[in-house]
């Protein structure tokens, strides 16, 4: 029964994948009024090789230290966030009226349709569904596309079934790093890209680059899944001995919050922004990152290797 249990978590977590991705090429034919960006569904033939592969060598088990399913998912929407975002910052000057997405009865108003009609078809509620969905605000549907997106990697996750060596102790502080890390993910798109000028069209590419960069986190478990502390012993170098925390300060350091902190300092002095929630999230960064280089240096200075030359000749008397 169990078996059968992980199998259909490893088959659903997949599907819902390619259901998001194919919403966001969706999306994009819509806005771009293009059939040709169907073609973006090629992207989800990775996914679909992989999920055959997985399930046919690997029961459906995912690996211990890299989540190719997550990986390729990211792969698959990306693309289509990317198209949304730069149409969206080029447009917002011609962006037509549209139903923000602020309030219940606007959300009530977009997914319930017309019911005075008597005899609906399965075509009429689908046109009605379209035209409904049509009229909600672009920048929504970006920041609707970003959340699902993140929430769907954090639940993802823990649907799919475990690697071999991960424990469930591992899996949940990694979920919790994951809820973590997309809290500031979305914080970051959200409140950067709505500070860019519409002089600025590099800015976006850069601010993109940076969240696309910082999306690698998630297929990535270096963070947490790492070999058991009972299996180490005195001799072991410094990044064996504590390789969870180092690969943890890399991940700040190199992925995240450097270079967050980098393109915040970039858009206060260079492109002359500046208010009192930009401040404060690069202050934030800041702190994070002269933290993880404390923590660095108390790990370096913690660390002693032993010298098994002088242990093994001394004999006590």
């Amino acid at each position: 029964m169990a078996f059968f249990i992980k199998f259909a978590c490893a088959i659903v977590t997949r599907l819902l994948f390619i259901l998001i991705s194919l919403i966001g090429v969706w999306r994009v034919t819509l806005v771009k009024n293009d059939n040709t960006y169907w073609l973006m569904t090629f992207l989800f033939l990775p996914l679909v090789v992989e999920m055959i592969i997985t399930l046919k060598r690997r029961k459906g088990k995912d690996y211990k230290w890299f989540s190719p399913a997550i990986l390729l998912f990211l792969i698959s929407i990306i693309p289509s966030l990317w198209i949304l975002e730069l149409h969206h910052q080029q447009n917002k000057s011609s962006d037509p009226q549209c139903k923000k997405l602020d309030s219940w009865e606007n959300v009530k108003s977009m997914i319930s349709l017309n019911k005075t009609v008597g005899n609906i078809t399965v075509q009429t509620y689908l046109k009605g569904l379209d035209q409904h969905l049509s009229t909600v605000c672009p920048n929504d549907w970006i920041l609707a596309l970003h959340q699902i997106l993140l929430i769907l990697l954090i639940v993802g996750k823990w649907l799919l079934p475990l690697g071999a060596g991960v424990t469930r102790d591992e899996l949940s502080q990694l979920l919790l790093i994951f809820v973590g890390i997309a809290a500031d993910i979305l914080e970051f798109t959200s409140e950067t890209l709505s500070d860019v000028k519409e002089n600025s069209p590099q800015l976006v590419y850069v601010i993109l680059s940076v969240w696309t960069w910082s999306m690698l986190q998630f297929p990535l478990h270096l963070a947490v899944v790492n070999s058991k502390p009972e299996s180490q012993s005195q001799g072991d170098s410094l990044l064996t001995k504590h390789s969870t925390d180092i690969w943890s300060i890399v991940e700040s350091l190199f992925i995240q919050d450097g270079p967050f902190l980098i393109v915040r300092i970039v858009v206060m002095t260079y492109f002359d922004v500046f208010h009192q929630m930009l401040v404060f999230f690069a202050i934030k960064n800041f702190l994070v990152v002269i933290l993880n280089f404390y923590r660095l240096y108390i790990i370096c200075q913690d660390y002693r290797p032993v010298d098994t030359s002088r242990t093994s000749t001394s004999i006590p008397l």
